[in-house]
């Protein structure tokens, strides 16, 4: 119960409701404990044991003061219940933000090791798990235990009032062996859990994969290769959730065996001692509602287990450190001029595994900066220091002068803009993608940025305009209408720096020319870094930086680099046909 006190604070608007519940559960445990044995010793069994000359009709309302304590049992447990799946769902709602928003800051690099569709699994199936677990610890939690207590109470005071303390001892003393069975099976089943929630992880990965790649899986013939992987992890988890549903299962019957041997030993002691039937039933209906407690309690220790096993996958997540945050005192910034200086800077993203090593580099406001090299030399680390998706290992990068360790990422990233070489779409309305470069831009603000990224004419010529779904990732568009909407979404932001990973790349020459026009205007008078995988986009830059084996070689105009390194003389001669 204690790890999932950190979790109660989602309780706080539910507070009321939480409150209702307990005392509804109260009443249930109050009514299943004490009140039906009370009602059978001091009620009706009297009357079964008088001279029966009472008349029908008092018979009739003794007899229907057993379906109405039911009846306010039936309804104290469903306000109980019902209220503690709500508050549930609060807390399951909460977890599930939580969740989210951690992954929004977590380092890409982190990310980037995971599955995605394993960090679906934990924020659908996982938190769902969770959210069962302290549902049902809140509810079956507060109600078995007080149950119990009750039971036991009864079951002890009419022994001692009536017949001894030998009786209680009796009738209760297979009742710790209840909680034998209990205990082992909980064992068991944390480990089948933690299990069966890593194959379910799996299970949604390989689904995620298999339905992102599916033209590669059906050009490459993969169709029975990736069933056949599916098929195995699927098995096994099909095998652990077996195991869980057999230990979970022996648990009400290994109870009731134990119940009813408690009963068998208090029927024989009963006849022996001479004990009178009113006396005998209440007792033993207060003993049954000691055993039916431990049995529940038992299937309620496996939902923990359960959730604690579902919990760990969750806090792995919640729990990774955030290692690229605010500052606690940041620089004040609001536009920044955009002058991006490096100062001896490395970077890696293993220890062993250099990527940059000591760049000293200054790109002046408005420069339109080309980074060349081979794959794997460093440029897009290099970049991707500046909006701090990283941070150097060693080393500054500052920005007019600040170091941008020093400012706040909000600050610092909403002075960038960033188009790459896939666009990136959300399902959503071509005009909320664009605005997604500055919320709170008029629609007039939004058609303006279209305009300008040469994309308003291919807008208004669908039917919704610029209320059209694009659909996931941008699917209803094609490549280069794509490109020209995440263009407008970069003229919206109209901020100082931008970075450009290769926006022209593997489109017709019809949208390249369109692009290339966009890009042109929208690369006046800011500092720009472009990421050149083809030759032929650099034509504009005014400063290249030629990057091999995480260093810069070379940095100046085409003609000087060109002259000066052999390595940008070969990849610029290589592409020179097709540029």
């Amino acid at each position: 119960m204690k790890r999932f006190r950190p979790y109660f604070r989602h309780l706080r608007p539910v507070r009321g409701q939480l409150v209702v519940a307990l005392l509804s559960l109260a009443v249930y445990s109050a009514a299943s404990g004490i009140g039906l044995p009370f009602l059978l010793k001091w009620v009706i069994g009297p009357v079964f044991d008088g001279d029966r000359t009472r008349p029908d009709g008092e018979i009739v309302w003794l007899a229907l003061l057993v379906p109405a304590l039911f009846l306010v049992r039936g309804a104290a447990g469903f306000a109980g219940t019902y209220l503690f799946q709500l508050i549930g769902t609060h807390v399951l709602e909460g977890i599930r933000r939580d969740f989210f928003r951690k992954l929004q800051v977590l380092p890409l690099g982190w990310l980037q090791g995971q599955r995605a569709g394993d960090l679906t699994a934990r924020a659908l199936a996982d938190a769902q798990q969770v959210q069962s677990a302290i549902t049902m610890t809140a509810s079956e939690g507060v109600k078995h235990p007080l149950t119990l207590v009750a039971a036991i109470g009864f079951v002890i005071y009419q022994a001692v009032d009536a017949e001894g303390v030998t009786l209680a001892l009796v009738c209760l003393a297979l009742v710790p062996l209840g909680v034998f069975p209990v205990r082992q099976a909980a064992r068991k089943v944390l480990r089948r859990a933690q299990q069966s929630q890593a194959e379910m992880g799996s299970l949604s990965a390989q689904l995620g994969e298999s339905l992102g790649a599916a033209r590669e899986i059906r050009a490459f013939g993969l169709e029975d290769r990736v069933t056949g992987q599916f098929g195995v992890t699927s098995r096994a988890l099909l095998a652990a959730q077996l195991k869980i549903a057999k230990y979970v299962q022996l648990i009400g019957p290994l109870v009731e065996f134990i119940s009813a041997c408690g009963v068998a030993l208090t029927l024989v002691y009963a006849y022996r001692a001479g004990i009178k039937f009113n006396v005998l039933l209440g007792v033993l209906v207060a003993l049954q509602q000691c055993y039916e407690p431990v049995k529940r309690l038992g299937l309620l220790n496996s939902e923990m287990k359960r959730g604690l096993a579902a919990l760990d996958r969750l806090e792995t997540v919640l729990h990774e450190p955030v290692t690229i945050a605010d500052p606690a005192l940041p620089a004040h910034v609001t536009r920044l001029r955009g002058d991006i200086a490096f100062a001896g800077v490395s970077f890696a993203y293993r220890a062993d595994t250099p990527v940059l090593h000591d760049v000293s580099i200054r790109i002046p406001a408005g420069t339109v900066c080309a980074l060349v090299g081979p794959t794997g030399a460093g440029k897009s680390t290099f970049v991707n220091l500046v909006p701090r998706f990283y941070d150097a290992t060693a080393g500054t990068v500052t920005v007019d002068g600040i170091d941008v360790r020093g400012m706040r990422l909000a600050d610092l990233r909403r002075n960038l803009a960033l188009v790459s070489q896939e666009a990136v779409l959300f399902h959503d309305t071509i005009g909320n993608n664009i605005l997604l470069g500055r919320e709170g831009a008029t629609r007039a603000e939004v058609e303006s940025a279209a305009r300008d990224a040469f994309a308003h004419d291919f807008i208004t010529a669908f039917p919704q305009g610029y209320d059209t779904i694009v659909g996931e990732r941008g699917a209803s568009l094609s490549g280069g209408q794509r490109q020209r909407v995440a263009l407008a979404r970069a003229f919206l932001r109209d901020a100082p720096i931008l970075i450009l990973d290769e926006a022209t790349s593997a489109l017709d020459s019809e949208s390249e020319a369109f692009i290339q026009a966009a890009l042109k205007k929208l690369m006046a008078g800011r500092t720009v870094l472009i990421i050149a995988h083809r030759f032929s986009t650099i034509r504009d830059a005014s400063t290249i930086l030629v990057f091999e084996k995480g260093g810069i070689v070379a940095a100046g105009s085409h003609a000087a680099v060109y002259a000066a390194s052999p390595l940008y003389k070969s990849l610029y001669d290589l592409q020179g046909a097709s540029a």
